[in-house]
């Protein structure tokens, strides 16, 4: 079994210590009135070209097929479409196996904006690797993120999406749909199979107000999005990957709402009782 580096809490390397003035990664007030009003924010520099490559290798280290077996992983799909023609690769619990993807979450380029949008501490809930192939890469459907972490209570939760290479609509890029984080708990459909099954769950007035939006990014740039965003990404039709690490986290406070564990091989926490521990761990 591989050492779980859930045991250490903080950086074990040196890849992204900060360096000079932490400020320059604060947000303004008008990114975060932006936030506020759409329910996403993007275009945000979270790292450089050194960290980037260093992630890429991490990755390619993760996607091996002996990894499929790794205990420390709370999820792991080689394809989780149904579709064997259209592959997306879905882990999650990179942070117990990988330095980098450890290392990522205490990274104050991350951790920064995280907490001017929580509006205090930062917990860590966990992470995922979504890897589209070229040309064969397959969608992720419209969904809401707290759909899937209705077993933790308030929705004090927040998503940061952290491009591995060049994002575009070609390849498959986050849509994000405005102001649908204040639509409501919407019931929850499949992660990787149907674009329109979400249309079903829509009021009339949703559906009119369903416009997405194409969140193109640069490798290193991410986007944030609030816990209730309806958003989904389309296939890949490039000649090159998507890859990405995704990153949840939720305010310090947040409890419990479940008497079984809150994630595969985690202690339970019983309900009622504060979310934290060495697989929750505060990242400032």
């Amino acid at each position: 079994m591989n050492d779980d580096l859930a045991c250490h809490n903080g950086p074990i390397t040196g890849h992204f210590a900060a360096g000079g003035n932490e400020d320059r990664f604060a947000l303004t007030p008008g990114q975060i009135a932006f936030f506020s009003t759409n329910g996403y924010l993007a275009g945000v520099r979270i790292l450089d070209n050194a960290q980037i490559e260093f992630l890429r290798s991490e990755l390619e280290m993760l996607m091996q097929r002996s990894q499929a077996a790794n205990p420390l992983f709370y999820e792991y799909h080689h394809n989780e479409s149904s579709d064997r023609s259209k592959v997306l690769f879905h882990a999650l619990g990179a942070w117990r196996v990988s330095a980098g993807f450890h290392d990522l979450l205490y990274h104050t380029a991350f951790v920064r904006p995280v907490e001017q949008l929580l509006n205090g501490p930062a917990r860590f809930w966990h992470d995922q690797l979504f890897v589209k192939p070229a040309h064969d890469g397959g969608i992720v459907a419209w969904h809401q993120d707290y759909s899937y972490w209705t077993r933790t209570k308030p929705v004090a939760h927040l998503t940061c999406w952290i491009g591995l290479d060049d994002s575009t609509r070609e390849n498959g890029c986050v849509h994000y749909v405005p102001g649908s984080h204040k639509w409501g708990l919407l019931p929850r459909g499949a992660l990787a199979d149907d674009m329109d099954a979400v249309f079903e769950r829509l009021t009339d007035e949703q559906k009119e107000q369903f416009r997405p939006v194409p969140i193109e990014l640069k490798a290193g740039e991410a986007s944030f999005h609030h816990p209730m965003m309806i958003h989904g990404s389309f296939e890949n039709r490039s000649n090159r990957p998507r890859r990405a690490a995704v990153i949840n986290i939720f305010r310090d406070g947040v409890r419990s709402d479940s008497d079984e564990p809150l994630l595969e091989g985690v202690p339970v926490i019983p309900r009622r009782q504060k979310i934290e521990g060495r697989f929750f761990p505060l990242l400032s």
